[in-house]
């Protein structure tokens, strides 16, 4: 793998962890469509860490909150949020990986995808009366019940192709959270998501005899694509904060519409070859 290969990794991560158009299905894609091959967990794991850092950058006021006060109701709601994650990364791990390394189920997931986020636009929508830009956060309107369901929306993107936000902005609303609200919880829950991935592959990193450090793959790549990673996350963060707040999500409807048709023709298309 070379640097520019680190640095379109690095964007695609950062930008689609957090635009609801689905990071694993758009890394798969790149990988099949520029042949790159399967990259080290090592540095599947730095470009996570590189989405982490935008989300603290972002979000760092309610990260020091939590911080300095843990025992509060935000920190059990983003504790039982995750749970169902957790859950499902642990009992169907092997078995998605190895069922959505198709195109087929690929194609699908990014059409359900899209469904999600027609119903997110039609319940942003529903709130249009709302003052929707003010920029308030009223975390009174969480309770527990409404934690535990966006946690479920974000369990299901545990699946390839199926955007953990566009899964979790879509249960908060549903949930009938306030525009900020959503979209704030949404990406604070990305923090233990991305996490629990971290400490999940940690012992594969760690104890995988042919693993990372056996890999021929330089520091600079590493580097480029965390940075990278973490700075296009930066934008996307605040590039969909103002979206959901402002505009419609018809558009990465569409986009992720057109995209699971043209992946599941090709992947018809190819069978028997």
């Amino acid at each position: 793998m070379n640097i520019i290969h680190a640095a379109a990794l690095g964007f695609i991560q950062g930008f689609t962890e957090f635009v609801p158009i689905s990071s694993s299905g758009h890394l798969v894609l790149l990988r099949m469509v520029f042949g790159i091959d399967e990259p080290p967990m090592f540095f599947d794991v730095m470009l996570h860490v590189g989405t982490l850092l935008a989300v603290f950058s972002v979000f760092y006021r309610d990260i020091w909150n939590i911080l300095r006060k843990p025992f509060q109701p935000l920190t059990g709601f983003l504790v039982l949020g995750t749970i169902p994650t957790v859950i499902m990364a642990l009992v169907f791990r092997g078995t998605l990986e190895e069922a959505f390394s198709t195109g087929h189920f690929l194609g699908i997931s990014f059409l359900l995808t899209s469904a999600f986020l027609c119903v997110s636009e039609l319940l942003l929508r529903r709130k249009e009366k709302e003052p929707a830009s003010t920029g308030e956060t009223d975390w009174r309107a969480m309770t527990w019940k409404k934690s535990l369901i966006v946690g479920v929306f974000q369990a299901l993107a545990i699946v390839p192709g199926l955007s953990r936000s566009g899964a979790t902005i879509t249960g908060a609303l549903s949930c009938k959270l306030g525009r900020n609200t959503a979209a704030r919880f949404s990406f604070l829950l990305s923090i233990p998501a991305i996490l629990g991935a971290l400490v999940l592959h940690l012992p594969e990193m760690l104890f995988d005899g042919n693993s990372e450090i056996s890999v021929n793959i330089g520091a600079g790549a590493v580097i480029v694509g965390t940075l990278t990673a973490a700075v296009v996350g930066f934008f996307a963060i605040r590039f969909m904060l103002k979206i959901i707040r402002e505009k419609s999500l018809f558009v990465f409807a569409i986009y992720t519409a057109v995209l699971g048709v043209l992946v599941l023709l090709i992947a018809v298309s190819t069978v028997g070859r």
